[in-house]
């Protein structure tokens, strides 16, 4: 449903495109095959405008109308050649975008019932297995790449399976619950929950696609959409009376929430204590510590003080806690940059680039190897 949609949408504004030029029979065509394909009242509104313009010309033109009409019978009953090539013409501006397979892998996708589904993988599916699955999957269907109705939210679904998937207490916990789709309580994202299925990654599907494939796509089609343009001055004019009337009152509501930002910040600062550390130097934290057990270095402030030993513990297990979390996700990042040089350079049969691509460092993983193996 959603691709006939936009299809209507489509002969929508290829009708105002022939109307603008005064070819009135072929934009009424379009404007009936969009009723046909996804009725809306934007539709009805112009064709009964086309009715009124007919219905009030003046006699000079009564013979110029009636001939139109009669060419559009004359086009609609044709079986001749000239009829069934312009026929495929307006087709083919409408559905050249995109092909049958496109708009297939578009509908696969959206009737896949969990992330494995949507990736097109088996439950116990590796590391290695799910990014081979994402970089096909990706590509084939980057809204840049693909046009077919639904392409950008079957992408969104394709990043969103993998990053939940690749991550191993994410991929546990969903394995865990399953796929959530509780879409009652908040009509206004169902169909996007639907795709999360509950779950949803740290990063978004854009930054996870320039991580695979360097930037190799833009991404401005992913979250935009097209908005046509009104085709009437009356309704431009009555848009911007409306503006102009609820300005004072638009405006104040944009500030309100500025105001309680700033207002609750203040009142916060009287109330919260800074934290007892700091994992970098800045003004505040001058004075350099490190655990007792993996000697990671934090910062403190120049008053810092603990009461028993039972409480720096506790602190320095933070610490290393989130020493070790911030390993993780700098390893993972750099882990991801080597091993999509090396496809790329396999690929390509590229020696250099491939050799550059083994020469690379992961510092991060290398600190958290002898972190577990001592």
């Amino acid at each position: 449903m959603d691709g006939n949609k936009d299809e209507s949408e489509r002969c929508i504004s290829l009708a105002k495109k022939y109307l603008a030029e005064g070819e009135k029979s072929k934009a009424l065509k379009f404007l009936n095959k969009a009723e046909r394909l996804y009725p809306s009242q934007k539709a009805k509104e112009i064709i009964e405008e086309i009715t009124t313009m007919n219905g009030t010309a003046t006699g000079k033109k009564t013979h110029s109308e009636e001939s139109t009409k009669e060419n559009v019978r004359q086009r609609k009953s044709s079986t001749g050649r000239g009829g069934s090539e312009e026929n495929k013409g307006d087709s083919d501006t409408v559905d050249r975008s995109y092909t049958q397979d496109q708009l297939e892998a578009v509908k696969r996708t959206k009737k896949c019932k969990d992330y494995y589904d949507v990736l097109g993988v088996q439950k116990d599916a590796t590391e290695n297995d799910l990014k081979k699955a994402y970089r096909k999957l990706a590509l084939q269907m980057h809204p840049d790449k693909n046009k077919a109705p639904g392409a950008t939210e079957a992408f969104k679904a394709i990043g969103n399976a993998f990053s939940v998937l690749n991550d191993t207490e994410k991929r546990r916990k969903y394995d865990l619950y399953g796929p959530e789709t509780d879409t009652t309580s908040d009509p206004r994202r169902g169909q996007q929950h639907g795709y999360s299925h509950g779950f949803e990654g740290d990063i978004s599907p854009e930054e996870l696609f320039n991580m695979f494939f360097g930037g190799g796509f833009p991404t401005n089609n992913v979250y935009t959409t097209h908005r046509p343009r009104h085709a009437h001055q009356h309704h431009q004019h009555h848009r911007t009376t409306n503006v102009s009337n609820d300005g004072s009152y638009t405006l104040l509501l944009q500030l309100t929430p500025i105001i309680l930002l700033v207002l609750l910040s203040l009142l916060s600062s009287f109330f919260v204590s800074d934290p007892l550390f700091n994992m970098h130097k800045t003004d505040k934290y001058t004075f350099q510590r490190k655990t007792g057990n993996l000697q990671v270095p934090y910062y403190v402030k120049k008053d810092f003080r603990v009461e028993f030993k039972s409480d720096l513990r506790r602190l320095e297990r933070q610490v290393e806690e989130e020493h070790i979390s911030s390993l993780r996700q700098n390893c993972w990042r750099e882990r991801s940059y080597k091993e999509n040089m090396l496809w790329r350079a396999r690929n390509y049969a590229d020696a250099r680039l491939y050799e550059k691509a083994s020469n690379l460092e992961t510092p991060s993983c290398d600190q958290l190897n002898k972190i577990y193996s001592s």
